[in-house]
């Protein structure tokens, strides 16, 4: 009897497949949700989660740049890798900009993509790529999988990877007869060693000293927060450090919502479209405690005249970063949560810094963000307020680029980690309708509103049949001014208002393509119309696609022009 079980037991795992491996691997990673697209070379793969009736769900979006960039989404609001897969060829390329935009962004994503087989690789079979070639330089690391029995190794080392150090996108390759291949193996290693790889998350308690130390002889010091500390979860941490020495905080674009922005203490964003009070605090203190950012060029404007008097300390995980843009006179490499925990517990005294503190109240005060408002017309500045106004600021907002993600970025006042959503390193159009599906399966129960242009909205709709299939709750806000509106800005400030080929003279009527999808749609065109409308579009429970026709000669200010630095701003408020 028993040599009969044992032949048993060898017969059924003979019937395992490298597609069956891989799906019991991500059971094994606790993977609840995956963003995919079938095709011929992962047809064991989608084959497999049929037979497996595994307990996540597959979203099924209309192209492949719509599931990654759902899953970003997914993973910004989730903390957890987003699982995307893909088949060769032009699927696989297909997901190309969305894996550049989660490395610059540091998402964790674990991408599988199909490949053909191994047998054929290299002699330009049919839909065959070369995507560990194409991927290498935007992703944390690829991996082609040469043998089946190394499959649930690989996998578990993807998301190992992805999710640990600063986080990022990897590409684990599939042949097809990896995936079709059978296995008679029952017991696999997954043990593994990266010697190479070995984040520091502890930071030097010498540096720690240091800053501690430079904090309390500052005149002018400042908080410079990141995504960095929303990826280590440590706003908590970063609010208890400023609320003890008094410290204000600016935030990058990717770190909205790391600080409370109602609190006395936030100066709001930094960078080229970032208030007042921000940019020149970080132009004239007198130390700069960067926490999680890595001094994106529009943040820093001309490098020549940034934090020109100031001791730059540079928390970050990554310590590529540190030294590589600004020079750093403290640098402390290690995970936000462990290093602000520490500079918490240090007993060096508070600076001296009345007086700075004073200075950027009275910026803030005399020169905030500001916005005419003509009432016969709908001004986009004044629309982000009302919806902050109307989701109490609470919502998870998702925008694509340009003028209405920086509106978004400072009219909708984030107070909260994990509500923010948008492209920041890469600028992808595109990017925030997908990506609000993505939020809204990781936050079922929250409101999650789609800020998006007319024109990144049409880069993406086809999405909205996701929408439709899941009864996603997800508002889509168009902020439609039938125009390129951050091309047409640039062009009227720099190029004589030559605004070559950035007014969309021709453009769908977004209310009919909302209703071939059998979802509410709704023009708005005044404020009156707007104060009437969306209190029921927010206590409805579907999902609703609103195209507000705003002013479209509206420009985004403050503004720092090219070469310019941070002192020297345009459109500040006279």
């Amino acid at each position: 009897m028993k040599v009969e079980a044992k032949q048993a037991a060898h017969a059924a795992a003979a019937q395992r497949t490298g597609a069956d491996l891989l799906i019991e691997s991500l059971m094994n990673e606790e993977v609840d949700t995956i963003f995919g697209y079938p095709g011929g070379a992962v047809l064991p793969i989608y084959d497999a989660i049929f037979r497996s009736k595994a307990p996540f769900q597959h979203i099924l979006s209309r192209h492949e740049q719509g599931s990654i960039h759902a899953a970003e989404g997914y993973a910004r609001i989730s903390g957890k890798p987003g699982v995307v897969i893909a088949t060769s060829g032009p699927g696989a390329t297909n997901l190309v900009t969305g894996i550049a935009d989660a490395m610059m962004d540091s998402l964790p994503l674990v991408i599988f993509t199909g490949q053909v087989a191994r047998s054929v690789i290299g002699t330009d079979a049919f839909q065959e790529s070369d995507i560990m070639g194409i991927t290498t330089p935007i992703t944390k690391h690829n991996y082609q999988v040469q043998s089946i029995q190394d499959l649930p190794r690989i996998v578990k080392e993807a998301f190992h990877i992805a999710s640990t150090g600063r986080p990022g996108p990897v590409v684990v390759d599939i042949p097809k007869d990896i995936s079709a291949g059978f296995t008679e193996d029952e017991n696999y290693d997954t043990e593994f060693y990266l010697p190479g790889y070995q984040p520091t998350t502890k930071p030097n308690p010498l540096q720690i000293n240091k800053l501690a130390d430079s904090l309390s002889k500052s005149k002018k010091p400042v908080i410079l927060a990141g995504a960095g500390v929303l990826h280590g979860k440590s706003s908590e941490e970063l609010k208890s450090f400023s609320t003890k020495h008094s410290l204000p905080v600016a935030t990058t674009l990717l770190g909205l919502g790391s600080f409370p922005g109602i609190s006395p203490l936030s100066l709001g964003m930094a960078g080229m479209h970032g208030t007042y009070a921000a940019n020149m605090a970080l132009h004239e203190c007198d130390l700069l405690i960067n926490i999680g950012a890595r001094f994106d060029d529009r943040l820093t404007g001309n490098l020549k005249h940034f934090a020109p008097n100031a001791k730059v300390a540079h928390i970050d995980i990554d310590p590529a970063e540190i030294g590589k843009v600004v020079p750093t006179d403290i640098p402390i490499v290690a995970d936000s949560k462990e290093a602000l925990t520490q500079l918490c517990l240090q007993d060096a005294p508070s600076p001296q810094h009345e007086e700075w503190v004073s200075t950027l109240k009275a910026y803030k005060e005399d020169s905030p963000l500001w916005f005419n408002n003509p009432e016969q017309e709908m001004c986009p500045q004044w629309l982000i307020k009302a919806i902050h106004k109307i989701t109490a600021g609470d919502a998870i907002i998702t925008t694509d680029v340009g003028q209405h993600q920086m509106w978004a970025a400072q009219y909708y006042t984030f107070t909260n980690p994990h509500q923010w959503v948008t492209s920041g390193g890469l600028g992808t159009m595109g990017f925030g309708f997908p990506a609000a599906i993505g939020a809204q399966l990781a936050a079922p129960h929250k409101d999650v509103v789609a800020i998006v242009g007319d024109g990144g909205f049409q880069m993406t709709f086809q999405e909205l049949s996701v929408l439709q299939e899941r009864g996603l709750p997800v508002k889509v806000i168009i902020v439609n001014n039938g125009a390129l509106g951050m091309v047409r800005q640039w062009q009227e400030e720099f190029y004589e208002k030559r605004y070559s080929e950035s007014l969309l003279t021709v453009q769908p009527d977004f209310v009919k393509l909302a209703e071939s999808y059998s979802i509410r749609g709704i023009k708005i065109e005044t404020q009156e119309e707007l104060v009437s409308t969306l209190p029921s579009v927010f206590a409805y429970k579907g999902p609703v696609v609103l195209d507000c026709r705003v002013l479209q000669q509206e420009n985004v200010y403050p503004m720092i022009a090219p070469g310019k630095g941070l002192h020297e701003m345009i459109g500040v408020k006279p």
